[in-house]
């Protein structure tokens, strides 16, 4: 880890200090702007009200709390109490997380929200509690497709040797490995500095995250791939979950509901809006061959399937498949 847990305890100090019963941290790592960042504020005023103002929230975006693999460690060390996270660094504690992230199994947002709000959600959750951490709800973090410096990728024949940065996410690793590519794992807050420097010929985000970091300005080819879905999942640190009373547990999981549909519906609006903000900017964006990528692809659903056929079923089935 590049921050330490002493060093996220210092920033936890320096925002007012974890320790405090009636003053906790919420952390996430998107840029001001991003849907996650309006939720988190959203979900912090939600809060406080519902504990009549006995409760203050700080809000650490922007990653100042570390990455997310940091930031669920320091919420399961009761550094900080909630986390707007990531499916990839949650993978790494739950691994059937990850699955959500077969490539093309939802059709669209609804659809993979309304797996995540049923059955499926709580078995996650109780496999998080099992790790330590509590799963308050799941926003969304987008249908994601490829961005790069000097080309659109419209085939898979296109993305062959592309050295792509992807999340700490292995579904994502075998996506790409599986098309040919070269991906590797990096903090998103280190994306741009990266690409910028020639580390990567481009890399893969829903359409909101890629605008509100402004990385557009970087890779302007977009192809449209849809290859792949990932929720945000809220979490808290079970330590600090266990020690409330029941009625602000309730308002812990309000808040998340409430700020969630918020998020959500900003993340579409993102999925729907941002193509011909982008072009003006000028971002040239094509179609992705989807026939043709879900072909090249088939063999990651026959190595997770052979992991956990049961699961990987359930979810093509619910996702409609």
């Amino acid at each position: 880890m590049k921050r330490t847990i002493l060093a996220a305890l210092a920033l936890g100090t320096a925002l007012g200090g974890a320790a405090s019963a009636d003053e906790i941290i919420f952390a996430h790592g998107a840029a001001p702007g991003n849907p996650r960042d309006v939720a988190a504020t959203a979900w912090a005023e939600a809060f406080s009200a519902c504990t009549g103002g006995a409760t203050t929230v700080n809000v650490a975006g922007a990653a100042t709390m570390g990455d997310d693999v940091e930031m669920l460690t320091s919420a399961t060390a009761g550094i900080i109490q909630v986390s707007a996270n990531s499916q990839g660094a949650m993978a790494q504690i739950v691994p059937e997380i990850g699955l959500l992230g077969l490539p093309f199994l939802f059709k669209d947002l609804p659809s993979a929200w309304q797996v995540l709000d049923g059955e499926v959600g709580d078995m996650l959750d109780a496999r998080a509690q099992q790790a330590g951490l509590k799963i308050l709800g799941f926003w969304d973090n987008g249908i994601r497709h490829v961005s790069h410096i000097s080309k659109n990728v419209p085939t898979p024949a296109d993305i062959s040797g592309m050295k792509i940065r992807t999340p700490p996410d292995q579904m994502t690793i075998d996506i790409f490995e599986a098309l040919g590519a070269a991906p590797a794992p990096l903090a998103f807050a280190e994306l741009p500095t990266a690409l910028q420097s020639g580390v990567f010929d481009g890399q893969e985000n829903p359409l909101t995250n890629i605008y509100s970091s402004k990385i557009h300005e970087i890779t302007r080819f977009i192809t449209l791939t849809g290859h792949k879905y990932e929720s945000t999942p809220v979490v808290a640190g079970l330590g600090w979950w266990s020690g409330l009373d029941e009625a602000t547990q309730k308002c812990a999981l309000d808040a998340t509901a409430s700020a969630g549909e918020t998020q959500r519906q900003l993340s579409k609006e993102g999925d729907d809006t941002l193509r011909p903000k982008m072009e003006a900017e000028g971002v040239t964006f094509v179609e992705g061959d989807r026939e043709a990528y879900i072909a090249a692809t088939a063999s990651v659903y026959d190595k997770y399937a052979q992991t956990y056929p049961d699961l990987v079923a359930a979810l093509k089935e619910a996702a409609g498949q």
